[in-house]
């Protein structure tokens, strides 16, 4: 498996091959990535939109937490997951499988529950396929999907703040946005293949730390995940690199100018989160910065997590 430094050493050194030749997009292709309760205190009716559901293990959690909890078993709660046939997270066999578990779970729990799949791609999504309905409290949840969406460096259409001002228009209660914290969308070739590999060179060493080396899931994350994202990143150009994260600073402009206001994050939420952390590795780092919580490798922030309304 060999170090850290020398695993994402390999990764970059081949997408360079990739893009010099121009076989980025191939490849990228055919490396697939496998593998809220305090917000429904005192609402009847909750409807969650979650635009990357990916396997929909978060919500065996959701569900399994406001079974115990004495608004949870009196709220209605609706889960619209977007399935989308180009998001590189795409659950195997789609999200009919997982809406049906999660029924299921909801039925042996004895919670009011209702799943909807929405087949479209993302920047297709209209309101009227989310069925909104009067008296909801709704819920849209953005984790690692914004990033995928094409925004002006790419196309006039803009279709990056196009969704986020669609969102904004159905009048949500809160709005959880999850991205990378890290430049690869309008840096120019040589910046963005440094910052890459110094950000993707903190995410493998966390990994080391964290996850043995024969362990399967770390394999999978490398190989199929992680690899696939450098190589979009370094080899891919144009409407072909997706791959395209932002800084905090940028995503905070673009919701603001969408209309959304930052939410606070309590007191217990950032206790609980820090607490898990800790659990992992003593390495990782969390703070509360400009209204999101940013999680980190001892000095390399990698994600911020933040709440909008």
């Amino acid at each position: 498996m060999g170090e850290p430094s020398e695993r994402i050493a390999a990764y970059m050194v081949e997408a360079l091959a990739a893009r010099l030749s121009i076989s980025g997009k191939g490849l990228y292709k055919a490396l697939k990535c496998k593998e809220q309760p305090s917000s429904f205190k005192d609402e009847n009716r909750v409807h969650i939109v979650d635009f990357d559901i990916n396997q929909g293990s978060q919500y065996y959690t959701l569900l399994q937490t406001l079974a115990k909890s004495p608004f949870g078993k009196s709220a209605h709660l609706k889960l619209t997951g977007v399935d989308d046939p180009e998001s590189v997270q795409r659950p195997v066999g789609g999200l009919r499988v997982i809406g049906q578990r999660l029924e299921q779970l909801a039925e042996d729990l004895n919670l009011s529950f209702e799943f909807r799949a929405v087949a479209s791609e993302t920047a297709l999504v209209s309101p009227s396929m989310l069925d909104r309905q009067p008296g909801e409290a709704l819920i849209v949840n953005f984790a690692f999907q914004l990033h995928h969406m094409p925004d002006e460096s790419v196309s006039t259409v803009n279709l990056r703040d196009q969704l986020l001002r669609m969102v904004k228009s159905l009048g949500p209660k809160l709005v959880t946005v999850v991205e990378q914290d890290v430049n690869t969308n309008t840096a120019p070739f040589l910046t963005r293949f440094s910052e890459a590999y110094s950000y993707y060179s903190a995410v493998f060493e966390s990994l080391e730390a964290t996850l043995k080396r024969d362990s399967q899931d770390r394999m999978n994350v490398e190989k199929q995940c992680l690899a696939r994202d450098i190589i979009n990143v370094v080899a891919c150009e144009g409407e072909e690199r997706i791959e395209r994260y932002e800084v905090a600073g940028k995503w905070r402009a673009r919701m603001s100018m969408a209309g959304f206001s930052a939410c606070p994050i309590s007191r217990d939420v950032k206790d609980e989160i820090k607490g898990l952390i800790k659990m992992y590795s003593e390495r990782f780092r969390v703070k509360e910065e400009t209204g999101g919580l940013h999680f980190g490798w001892e000095d390399k922030i990698l994600i911020v997590s933040s709440a909008w309304r």
